[in-house]
């Protein structure tokens, strides 16, 4: 036993040292002791701390320094780092923000070259390095491992040509991600049992009765308790996402050929069969639970934020991501609470909206074998398990699902997953949210009447035309 040890010690210690007799100098150049930068937002270190540290151990020549940033910080401290050259090797993009950032990516090559330690002998261990040429996460096996909404995001037709005089396009990974998140709906469970609702609705008609039943309001008109914090744009929590999700589960054509908004269009599969765009359809359900005429009216701008009204129980349903569930615990630890699947227009085909980060490159990185190498190596199968179990996500990879649908704080999310739909956004994703705020709102406060929906229809459509001809 001692022998045994002596000789893992001894191992160790060669390991530590230099190996490069024997070496190739290119193996011994690969080895260089290089420093990997990574940015990232919603987790802390501890969610990632085993893959750094596998990571480290096998590659010792590799220094990995995390920073975490807040939400409403991150995007400003990172443009402001990439401006002044200062940028990280790896950093996080949401997944609409790919437009706005293509040009400071640099996109996947097929293979890296990268310096591993071997270790050769019996008796007598030597220790050396050669290069390995890994092949990396290539678009085709993103397509089938991962859920359809990421392959939508993550790849890219991309000028690979080192010759400035010759142009080849080729499809190129350029993110990837460890989790996907969709809306779900949170629910009080004792609001719903004082009206005598058992269970939590699986289509807007149910979605409606229920709201019905669970609105209260006083002598003068208003609301002391709201059914759901909905039919807003300003104070309804990520009311953008949540039109995005009724226009694109009630067929509204989300973007033409030339990937350009076609909100005010009818699909021609649909032509025949009804009036009224799909559009102007999903707005006009959404803004009804506004409108005090209304048999639905539940909520109105004057109410608070939607995800602060449901913590404090003054609105029986919130509909909301993953991440809001930690927040919602810690503010309510008594509440009863429910998750449920968000409501549907046809169960038959389910559809829900993908909100996500992936991890990227950056083009000015020093080092981008070793970069683009970590973030395969991160999300990697094994190395995702090890992330979800700590930070409690839902997955993006398709193998890993499975495993999270009975689990009782991310089942609901991951079951929602497969069906996740993402579309381009163009280089002002915000300014995409805001022209969805604004189409919403503009019908809440009367500025367009009800018998115009098509014209706030057509008015979004163009503002989001607009942001995505905006040079980046």
């Amino acid at each position: 036993m001692l022998s045994r040890v002596l000789a893992i010690a001894m191992l160790l210690s060669l390991l530590g040292q230099g190996c490069t007799k024997g070496s190739s100098p290119e193996a011994i150049k690969l080895s260089e002791k290089k420093t990997i930068t990574v940015w990232g937002v919603v987790d802390d270190y501890d969610a990632y701390s085993k893959i750094f540290n596998d990571f480290k151990k096998s590659y010792p020549y590799a220094t990995i320094v995390f920073k975490k940033f807040r939400n409403e910080e991150y995007e400003n401290k990172l443009v402001n780092a990439m401006a002044e050259d200062n940028g990280p090797d790896i950093y996080m993009i949401h997944n609409t923000w790919v437009g706005k950032y293509m040009s400071k990516i640099l996109p996947e090559p097929p293979t890296v070259k990268i310096a591993e330690q071997v270790v050769t002998g019996s008796a007598q261990k030597q220790v050396t390095l050669q290069v390995a040429e890994k092949k990396l996460l290539s678009p085709s096996v993103m397509r089938n491992d991962f859920a359809d909404a990421v392959a939508y995001d993550g790849i890219r037709t991309v000028d690979v040509s080192t010759d400035p005089k010759k142009v080849d396009m080729k499809e190129r990974v350029i993110g990837i991600p460890m989790s996907l998140d969709t809306l779900a709906l949170y629910y009080n469970k004792d609001l719903l049992n004082s009206a005598g609702i058992p269970t939590a609705p699986q289509g807007w008609d149910e979605f409606q009765k229920d709201v019905k039943k669970l609105t209260v309001i006083d002598d003068k008109g208003g609301v002391t308790q709201a059914g759901a914090g909905f039919g807003t744009g300003a104070n309804v929590d990520r009311a953008s996402d949540i039109m995005t999700l009724l226009m694109l589960q009630n067929r509204t054509v989300m973007a033409g050929s030339d990937g350009y908004p076609k909100f005010q269009d009818m699909p021609p599969d649909l032509a025949a069969d009804q009036s009224e765009i799909p559009a102007v359809q999903a707005l006009r359900f959404y803004t009804d639970f506004s409108d005090p005429a209304k048999d639905v009216y539940t909520w109105n701008l004057k109410m608070p934020n939607s995800l602060d009204a449901f913590s404090n129980g003054i609105s029986a349903f919130y509909i909301g991501y993953s991440y809001n569930q930690a927040l919602i615990r810690s503010r309510a630890p008594k509440m009863n609470m429910g998750i449920s699947e968000v409501p549907q227009i046809n169960p038959g085909q389910k559809t829900n909206v993908a909100n996500y980060w992936m991890w990227t490159v950056s083009k000015r990185t020093k080092s981008p074998d070793l970069a683009w190498y970590l973030v395969n190596t991160m999300t990697g199968k094994d190395a995702v398990q090890s992330y979800l179990t700590v930070a409690k996500r839902p997955a993006a990879r398709k193998a890993l699902l499975d495993g999270q649908y009975d689990d009782p704080d991310v089942g609901i999310f991951a079951s929602q997953v497969l069906t996740a739909k993402s579309w381009y956004k163009g280089v002002d994703p915000q300014g995409m949210e805001a022209a969805l705020t604004d189409m919403i709102d503009s019908v809440v406060t009367g500025e367009v009447s009800a018998d115009h929906l098509l014209d706030a229809v057509r008015l979004a459509s163009e503002k989001v035309t607009v942001t995505m001809r905006a040079q980046p």
